[in-house]
């Protein structure tokens, strides 16, 4: 048996590790502590069950999610209605994203070398550019394997550095609490891990990994590992930001400016810490800049039928604009910080909306055969699409 390499899980992973998560999970760490680790539980959980679904549809029926969204839906006037708004979500919503991802990256290589900010912007969008490009499925995932992996590193050893209080951990732990004001954070944290885009991700390049000479059954049973390691990986690096911000900057909302955070380490960490923190703020911003854009154009390949690999020329057209729209918005001097909190809060909201839909796709007998959802992951999917319509939406009733 070959032994095991991870696989389009750790895409997964890249995607919601970004400076989306930095900045959510330091400011929920900064005002909450941990008390919102059950949140951080369930949003990796959610993950779970949400991406095994597009795995299985991927595998299954060797189609995108948009195409099978697109087969699936045979009423013209429910169809058209359903992919524009999918797929806007995913180029659109990537492209205002992409600014961020840019940015995050971009701050990291500013506190590495002194760049510029907008040369600093440049660079990481001719980096993302040149991967996308240039890189099969193989190069793409390889690069993202070692920027997940510097990534974790840093912050996993970064929170393993800091002196810990552990008597206030153990009462922060042991509080299963939605403290006054921190329901938006919380519903920012699980959009920040559980990113609509990355189910239409996962779903085509489960392929690309897999070929349809592998049986069904063997394919799925591989991904699924992948996929558990993958994202188990991923809370680890979430729960390290939670914990640094908690334990340096409690009480406070310092953990809101980047450049800040890494200054205000050093007491705890010494030289080392801008290193560590810009490392680790570089890989996170580029591998979600890469992710970004390859996902809107996995989106809007299979929705509108164009059947191209990832060299065609309107699957590069589509990831080209998300990446040059990203592009320019970072270079208009905006501060994206607290709009991509805010962002996250979207997805979070949005996000029922879309498991619905895949949901019901994952029933589709004539579609995946023997690997449709059973009764138990079906009341599991429910489950994590009525606790993310109470967290959403409750506010507004």
């Amino acid at each position: 048996m070959k032994s095991f390499r991870f696989g389009p899980g750790i895409l997964v992973a890249a995607a919601f590790i970004g400076p989306g998560t930095v900045s959510t999970a330091s400011r929920v760490g900064a005002e909450f502590g941990l008390v919102l680790w059950w949140g951080l539980l369930f949003s990796l959980l959610a993950t779970v069950i949400l991406q095994d679904m597009a795995l299985r549809i991927g595998l299954a029926s060797r189609l995108s999610l948009g195409e099978v969204l697109s087969r699936s839906i045979r009423q013209f006037w429910v169809k058209w209605p359903v992919l524009l708004l999918a797929v806007s979500a995913v180029v659109v919503g990537n492209a205002a994203y992409q600014s961020g991802n840019l940015l995050g990256a971009a701050t990291g290589l500013k506190l590495l070398f002194g760049a510029e900010q907008g040369q600093a912007v440049l660079v990481m969008g001719l980096v993302a550019g040149v991967l996308l490009a240039n890189g099969g499925y193989k190069l793409i995932e390889r690069a993202l394997i070692l920027l997940v992996a510097v990534m974790a590193l840093v912050f996993m050893v970064t929170a393993l550095a800091i002196p810990w209080p552990t008597a206030l951990l153990q009462r922060q732990l042991i509080d299963f609490v939605l403290p006054e004001g921190s329901q938006w954070l919380l519903v920012a944290l699980i959009g920040t891990t559980v990113v609509p885009y990355n189910l239409f991700l996962h779903a085509s390049t489960v392929q690309e990994k897999w070929s349809s000479k592998i049986p069904v059954q063997v394919a799925i049973r591989q991904a699924r590992i992948d996929l558990w390691l993958s994202v188990c990986l991923g809370g680890l690096v979430t729960l390290s930001i939670m914990l640094t911000s908690f334990i340096a900057f409690y009480g406070s909302d310092e953990a809101l400016n980047l450049v800040r955070l890494a200054e205000q380490l050093e007491p705890l960490l010494g030289q080392w810490a801008q290193l560590f923190f810009a490392l680790g703020l570089f890989a996170a911003g580029l591998t979600s800049a890469i992710t970004a854009p390859l996902a809107a154009a996995y989106a809007a390949n299979g929705a509108f039928g164009w059947n191209e690999g990832l060299k065609g020329p309107r699957f590069r057209l589509t990831w080209g604009l998300v990446l040059i729209a990203g592009t320019m918005v970072a270079l208009s001097g905006v501060k994206p910080l607290a709009v991509i909190v805010f962002a996250q809060y979207a997805n979070g909201l949005l996000l029922p909306l879309l498991a619905v839909l895949l949901i019901w796709l994952a029933n589709q007998r004539n579609l995946l055969a023997a690997s449709v959802n059973n009764w138990l992951f079906n009341s599991c999917a429910l489950g994590v699409v009525i606790i993310c319509l109470i967290l959403g939406y409750s506010k507004f009733l």
